[in-house]
């Protein structure tokens, strides 16, 4: 079966609207976030494997395809100013691709070329140095990490790829408890790797006898070629670890960042969270679908835990951004293939 999946897969894919791909080179690629990387999902499209690039040289947009459709993940990695005009082109050769959780200003160029525009979630962004984990409100973080330090545990950074084989033995032992543990979800998310890629942050938890407990990997963010911030690209803990771990580990290394004058740090995508409406021509169909599902205790029992990912990034009381998806026709197919390319089913 998974044979003819793919051939089947394939035949659609030759059918697909044929658009300009470059191929450029990983060096390429990070030479281009350097400059103009400023959003979340901006390093994992330089970085992330089986992905295609439209692109002129001076920047790209990167899009998956899946049954005969084309995907564009997140923005384009190009001046801000030069964003419009490659959206324009990307939308003319591919034919109508979708656009996966992208910005306001973004979501706005393609909704003045007739696109329907739906909320996706949000990303939760912490600006520094005005955010921190004083007050009431930030009362339950700051006794996870002092919770932490009473019972022996320790914090640090790992930025020498000391400690591979532990990091690997860990995310093996995480994905056992996975709610999905055959794969790991693509194209929104990239597979985990032991090491660290360029410009990466990695923040680690050791236990009272020095066994390693959680891991926390950033990815960075970039403009005019100098690290503005970071967002958060994985995480890995024990399955015995304590609820502490992750939420002391990521307010130390947000405390690291903030010290060195890092000027943001997103904590990433909570899928599905707060679909309201866009402001924006939208399906009313797939805003109902995405509530549904955000509700369905199905959905978060046996195949993502949604309401989990956001409640563990609300504890943080960041500004919560809107992400958008946008696409033409918006068919039941259409979202098929999304999430077959994100492997979601």
């Amino acid at each position: 079966m998974p044979s003819l999946r793919k051939h089947i897969d394939r035949l659609l894919e030759g059918a697909a609207p044929k658009v300009p791909r470059r191929e450029l080179t990983h060096l390429e690629r990070l030479a281009m976030v350097r400059r103009h990387g400023d959003f979340s999902l901006a390093y994992s499209t330089a970085v992330q494997q089986k992905l295609s690039y439209f692109s002129d040289g001076d920047g790209y947009i990167a899009f998956g395809s899946k049954m005969k459709h084309h995907f564009a993940l997140g923005d384009p990695v190009v001046d801000p100013s030069e964003r419009p005009g490659y959206i324009k082109r990307f939308v003319e050769a591919a034919g109508g691709p979708w656009f996966v959780q992208i910005g306001a200003a973004t979501a706005k160029v393609l909704a003045g070329l007739g696109y329907q525009v739906n909320r996706l979630g949000v990303d939760t962004r912490l600006q520094l140095p005005a955010h921190d984990f004083s007050g009431k409100r930030n009362e339950t973080v700051r006794y996870s990490e002092r919770w932490l330090a009473k019972k022996g545990f320790t914090f640090a950074e790992d930025r020498k790829n000391m400690l591979l084989d532990e990091v690997s033995r860990l995310s093996e032992n995480w994905r056992g408890e996975r709610i999905v543990k055959r794969w790991e979800m693509g194209f929104l998310n990239r597979p985990f790797a032991d090491h660290l890629g360029a410009d990466m942050r990695r923040f680690v938890l050791h236990g009272p006898e020095g066994e390693l407990v959680a891991i926390l990997d950033f990815d960075p963010l970039f403009s005019d070629g100098k690290v503005i911030g970071y967002t958060t690209a994985f995480k890995r803990k024990h399955v015995d670890a304590t609820p502490h771990s992750e939420i002391g580990l990521t307010k130390f290394a947000v405390d690291r960042f903030r010290e060195e004058g890092i000027s943001v740090v997103t904590l990433g995508l909570s899928p599905l969270l707060d679909v309201e409406p866009s402001g924006f021509a939208e399906s009313s169909f797939w805003r109902g679908a995405f509530q549904r599902a955000y509700e369905s205790p199905w959905v978060n029992r046996s195949r993502f835990n949604l309401q989990g990912q956001a409640a563990f990034k609300r504890r943080f009381h960041g500004l919560e951004e809107p992400t958008y998806v946008a696409f033409r026709r918006g068919t039941l197919m259409e979202m098929l293939g999304l999430l077959r390319l994100i492997k979601a089913i």
